[in-house]
């Protein structure tokens, strides 16, 4: 499978769900969601089905795949349980990413440097293209991690950029913001790399509508995935004007 056309912006919705979570209610609408978001320019709802089902649950994904009309990314771990389920659901595509129960959110890209980890990769991006489904791996923004993506089996990387964007919103002359041009640099060499080996450049994690701009202008990334920002750009405008202006900021 390849994506061809225009670049794309999926909108991440876990956290419409954390709000549903914290106090068990039936509201907020997680599919009203998925519309409104899809009524602001969204080609694709991006669900993280997590281990512990700490925000989306099982008959989200599937209402969402059932009732949206636009692609549907899963995240998932890389076990048995969200492999089966994946299968099953027959997303557009799925996004590999590492999970520990302890964390708030994904905290970066997944090891790919442990080869018995890396067999179970191979398997579960095997069995997913076997299906028709994208295979994406959520990785460091790195070129060896690129490159071995590849190897296992990806069509597709999401660069984590959470480490870009921390380093962008730093004050000046703190010691996190003295690493921006690093990460640039780390960034334009994964991307570079992507570009090379064939393998689809998506983008993803701690984005914001201040460096929304930068990181759209670089135009061989191809997907982003985007969802705290938006959903608290929502609190204030809504989250279908969100969504509009995250699409403005990117240049798509």
């Amino acid at each position: 499978m390849k994506i061809t056309g225009n670049r794309r912006l999926g909108v991440n919705i876990d956290h419409v769900a954390t709000l549903r979570r914290l106090r068990d209610t039936p509201y907020p609408n997680l599919l009203q969601a998925a519309r409104e978001v899809v009524a602001g320019g969204a080609e694709q709802i991006t669900l993280h089905l997590r281990e512990d089902r700490r925000h989306i649950v099982d008959a989200d994904v599937w209402a969402v795949r059932k009732e949206t009309p636009v692609d549907l990314n899963l995240e998932m771990a890389a076990t048995d349980e969200m492999l089966k389920i994946a299968l099953e659901l027959k997303p557009f595509s799925i996004c590999v990413v590492p999970e520990k129960r302890e964390e708030r959110t994904t905290e970066g890209g997944l090891d790919l440097s442990n080869h018995q980890r890396n067999e179970t990769l191979k398997r579960i991006a095997h069995a997913a293209r076997e299906k028709g489904i994208l295979v994406s791996f959520f990785i460091e923004p790195d070129a060896r991690d690129v490159a071995v993506s590849q190897e296992l089996g990806a069509q597709a990387v999401e660069l984590h950029t959470g480490s870009l964007c921390i380093a962008h919103q730093a004050p000046q002359g703190s010691p996190q913001r003295e690493r921006l041009n690093h990460e640039w640099r780390r960034v334009r060499e994964a991307v570079t790399c992507g570009v090379e080996s064939g393998v689809l450049v998506h983008a993803g994690h701690g984005i914001d509508y201040d460096i929304a701009a930068e990181l759209g202008a670089m135009s061989d990334i191809r997907e982003f995935n985007i969802g705290h920002a938006i959903v608290c750009e929502a609190v204030f405008t809504g989250i279908r004007a969100a969504t509009a202006r995250m699409k403005e900021k990117l240049g798509l």
